[in-house]
Parts: structure tokens; C-alpha cells; sequence
């Protein structure tokens, strides 16, 4: 819920509160010109759609900024966005030479919090620009799960979901990206183990034009019938289990093998963060 919602019904008193507290955060809106505002660093959003900037330059041109960008002062003179960047790049391709701005103050962990926290708000994010943002909450800015979900307003087991979709292959994430499957798609495809089956259930997806319900069936079938060949698996021996565990004391990470009765199987190497992953691809190509 937005913080506009949040202060309805609560009273005159509340509202004066807010908008003193907001005096305190703020030095006040300013008209600053576009050549000394530099780029935000920290923008999650990485894709413009070009025919929507041009739709925004041209009402702008016709009506000015409703909705002030927001930046912080860096240095005389120059200021650097916090959020707000496909107004400024409208505005920019209107040709107005200056924009209204709120100046925050703020330092680099503060911009990138809030920068982050603001934008994860905005409806036209894809859903790995969201995910990737969340990532960067938990790993830079420090905050456990618990916390970013009260930041942003958002049930935990939501924030999971956006963060289990780092995990899928790179081919997906750009078709999640690019719109070519929803996220409920995604969510499916998530639960196949291996990463070529989720790539051959993608390209059906797309080549098939397969509904979330369909790709849910595909998924619930392959899983039973990989729980059959699980149950048709030899027993490791207590050899193999050893070698199982100087494994995974070497490269400090969880090590599954998986023997069948043909006598091929597979060793499955875990990681649950992406500096657990640097640390293992290290550990597997240093000399």
C-alpha cells in the first residue's frame, strides 16, 4: 500500500506530522537544468520502450511534469537522480532544458535503498528487473527478508518467488523479460530440476503457445516420472557416500549424487546465494 493510501482517514494531525517529516527529508522542489543531473548508478529499470517515451515527451510537452523527479546534490552545481528516469529522458526528448526536482539528502546506501525501494513500485518493471532489485536489497543494502517485505510493502513468499526466478537459465530470463512468458509460466518452469528441460519446456511455450495451467501438467507429469526412476536408483555404497563428503568439505557446498541401476547417474552441486555460487566456480577452476 502507498504511503498516500496509508495516511487516508488518519486525521489532520497525522497529515501535518507527515508533511513535517517530509520537510526535514527534502530541501524542496527545485527547477534544476537536464545537462547537470547525472544518471542513477542504481536504476533497476535497464529497458526503455521507446514509442511509450515518445507518448510521454509529447504530453509533456503539452501539459509540463505533473510529478517532480527526485534527485540529491553531489556537488556544486551537480546533482545525480534517484528516481524519476523515464520522465527525465521524456522531458529531455521534449527539449526542455530544466525540470522540476525534489533534492534529497542522502548517501550512497540511502540512494540505493531508496532508488531500489521507489522503483520496485512502478507497474512497467519486468519481473527480473524486480527480482534482481530485490537481490540487490538483500545482498547490499543488508536487509533480511523479514525487513525488504515491510520496505515494500510486499508478503514474503512474494518476494521468494521474484528471487527463485534468478535461478533459471539465462534464455528464460530474457524471455520473461522480453514478455514472451508470464510469470506464472516462470513459476512453473522453476520446479523442473534440470536446466535443459526447462529450456525444451520454454521453447514448447513459446512454439506451442502452451497456457500456465498446460505447462503446470507438463511439470506434474515429468515429476512423477522422475520420483519412478528415483525409486529404480542403486543405494550409494559407503565409499561413494565418503567420496560424497570429502567433495563437499572441498568446495563447501551441498553434493547429492545420483547413481542409477544402468550404472550412470550425476553429481549435483548446490549453492543458495550468488556469492556462494562466485565461491564455488572458484574453487572449481582455481589451479
Amino acid at each position: 500500500m502507498s504511503r498516500k493510501k496509508s495516511v487516508l482517514g488518519r486525521g489532520l494531525e497525522a497529515l501535518i506530522e507527515d508533511a513535517n517529516t517530509q520537510r526535514k527529508e527534502f530541501d524542496g522542489i527545485n527547477r534544476i537544468s537536464v545537462s547537470k543531473i547525472e544518471n542513477n548508478p542504481f536504476q533497476p529499470r535497464t529497458t526503455f520502450n521507446e514509442e511509450s517515451l515518445k507518448e510521454l515527451a509529447a504530453s509533456i510537452k503539452e501539459l509540463g511534469i505533473i510529478q517532480p523527479v527526485t534527485v540529491r546534490k553531489i556537488k556544486d552545481n551537480k546533482y545525480q537522480l534517484i528516481s524519476g528516469g523515464r520522465r527525465l529522458r521524456a522531458s529531455i526528448l521534449a527539449g526542455l532544458e530544466d525540470v522540476p526536482a525534489f533534492v534529497r539528502k542522502t548517501n550512497d546506501n540511502g540512494m540505493l535503498e531508496m532508488s531500489l525501494v521507489e522503483n520496485i513500485q512502478r507497474e512497467d518493471l519486468d519481473a527480473i528487473e524486480i527480482a534482481v532489485s530485490y537481490n540487490r536489497l538483500i545482498e547490499e543494502c543488508k536487509l533480511t527478508q523479514e525487513k525488504l517485505s515491510k520496505r515494500v510493502g510486499k508478503q514474503r513468499t512474494t518476494i521468494t518467488n521474484y528471487l527463485r526466478l534468478l535461478k533459471l537459465p539465462p534464455e528464460i530470463q530474457l524471455g520473461l523479460r522480453q514478455r514472451k512468458i508470464s510469470m506464472g509460466h516462470a513459476r512453473a518452469l522453476i520446479n523442473v530440476e534440470d536446466a535443459e528441460t526447462q529450456v525444451m519446456i520454454f521453447h514448447q511455450i513459446l512454439r506451442y503457445d502452451f497456457s500456465v495451467r498446460k505447462v503446470e501438467d507438463v511439470v506434474r507429469e515429468l515429476s512423477v516420472a522422475s520420483e519412478r526412476v528415483v525409486t529404480r536408483r542403486t543405494k550409494l555404497t559407503a565409499e561413494l557416500k565418503q567420496l560424497r563428503e570429502k567433495i563437499s568439505n572441498q568446495l563447501k557446498c551441498k553434493v547429492d549424487m545420483r547413481i542409477s541401476s544402468a550404472g550412470n547417474g550425476k553429481i549435483i552441486l548446490s549453492f543458495q546465494t550468488v556469492q556462494e555460487f562466485h565461491e564455488l566456480i572458484n574453487h572449481l577452476t582455481k589451479k
